[in-house]
């Protein structure tokens, strides 16, 4: 995998899990900063990479989509059960790779919640 596909994969990743309410705005923009240095380019994650602290909260939900679409991503609309499912699987991926969020105490109650959802709804694409 290239550093551009990491990045863009990484990118994927902050956007779900901040569509989902698991990370705040302001690590939307460090990823969209990180996917910028990393060689990924476009008019809306330039935007979306220049917002500061006090805007974030305001600007990503409006910068995020377009940034995304630009780029060949999918945005999940927040709540959504697809990005639900999403979600579940960056949290499993990250236990799995050791990722310093899974060892905090309100990790496993949010995985264990998003895989209660992949139960509920295996087929989330035909809802």
């Amino acid at each position: 995998m290239t550093s551009t596909e990491a990045a863009a994969l990484a990118l994927q990743d902050h956007a779900v899990l901040w569509s989902m309410g698991e990370i705040r705005a302001t690590d939307v923009v460090t990823g969209a900063c990180n996917a910028l240095v990393a060689g990924l380019d476009s008019p809306a994650l330039r935007m979306l990479a220049a917002c500061t602290r006090a805007e974030t909260d305001y600007d990503v939900p409006d910068l995020l989509p377009p940034a995304l679409d630009e780029l060949g991503l999918t945005f999940y609309p927040v709540g959504s059960v697809a990005g639900q499912e999403a979600a579940a699987r960056t949290l499993a991926a990250r236990m799995l790779t050791g990722h310093r969020q899974s060892s905090t105490p309100t990790f496993w109650p949010k995985l264990i919640s998003s895989l209660s959802i992949l139960v509920l709804h295996p087929n989330p694409r035909n809802h």
